[in-house]
């Protein structure tokens, strides 16, 4: 659900500047712990980079596992971007959606769904081509916080509607679909929900690597939630296996998809 791009302060949000380029590639080479460090290096030397520089540590943070001091860290930084941007700017739009989808690793759902509801609605404001991606990552927290609440006929028409309107293959596309397959399989639908999952690995592969890292772990463990629903569990226990082997490896232990990854192993074992 990580949902960050380096943004600056002025209408092309979509650039990383100096001294934050080097933390963006980071970040994006899944150096989180070195990336969290140059943030708050950042911070510390330069003040007039310091919200961004934070938020990126934030971000860092909560792709390590620590999903408590990143929401902390979102918190802390919510008044700074409201005075610094404005309310309705794409940076503090950004926060807004990944401080939400950090609630819903800590299991707050609900708050997830309000939050991810309002930033998306906000985000029809946005000019040019952020406004898709900005859309895609809120409904793409709304559509994961309704699954988790069990609401998964909701979450799937909420899906489907979003990918409609999404034109690009690309992460949020990933994102989306993998937010269809669960839903299906919330509703015993296992063999449309292996099909989508099927449909994302497939652009899973063909995305550069640097896009596809958050999603580690995500499409087989879709995969395995499927083969469990059809019977074929010793598939499934490949499958989830590794999906916890490489989300281990990727952000830690403590991470909401680690865990999840070893959820499921404890069910298919008790299958």
């Amino acid at each position: 659900m990580r949902l960050f791009r380096a943004r600056s302060r002025d209408d092309d949000v979509s650039t990383p500047r100096p001294p934050l380029a080097p933390v963006v590639a980071l970040v994006q080479a899944g150096r989180y712990a070195e990336a969290e460090a140059a943030a708050r290096a950042v911070a510390a030397e330069r003040p007039e980079h310091a919200p961004l520089a934070l938020s990126l540590a934030a971000l860092s943070t909560g792709a390590q596992g620590r999903h408590a001091e990143a929401l902390a860290g979102y918190d802390e930084l919510l008044p700074v971007f409201g005075r610094q941007f404005g309310a309705e700017h794409p940076q503090t739009l950004l926060l807004r959606s990944n401080r939400a989808q950090t609630l819903t690793a800590l299991g707050r759902h609900a708050e997830c769904e309000a939050e991810c509801a309002a930033v998306a609605r906000a985000a029809t404001q946005v000019k040019g081509p952020e406004r898709q991606r900005m859309t895609a990552a809120a409904r793409n927290g709304q559509i994961y916080a309704l699954n988790a609440q069990g609401r998964h006929p909701q979450a799937e028409r909420l899906a489907r509607e979003t990918l409609a309107a999404h034109h690009t293959a690309d992460r949020f596309a990933l994102t989306l679909r993998l937010g269809l397959a669960r839903s299906l399989n919330g509703q015993g639908r296992h063999e449309e929900a292996f099909a989508e999952a099927r449909q994302a690995a497939t652009l899973n592969r063909r995305l550069p690597e640097e896009a596809r890292r958050t999603e580690t772990g995500a499409v087989e463990l879709a995969m395995a939630d499927a083969l469990l629903g059809l019977g074929r569990t010793a598939e499934a226990r490949t499958r989830a296996t590794t999906a916890h082997d490489a989300c281990t490896a990727a952000f830690g232990s403590h991470h909401y998809r680690t865990t999840e990854a070893r959820e499921l192993l404890d069910r298919i074992d008790n299958a």
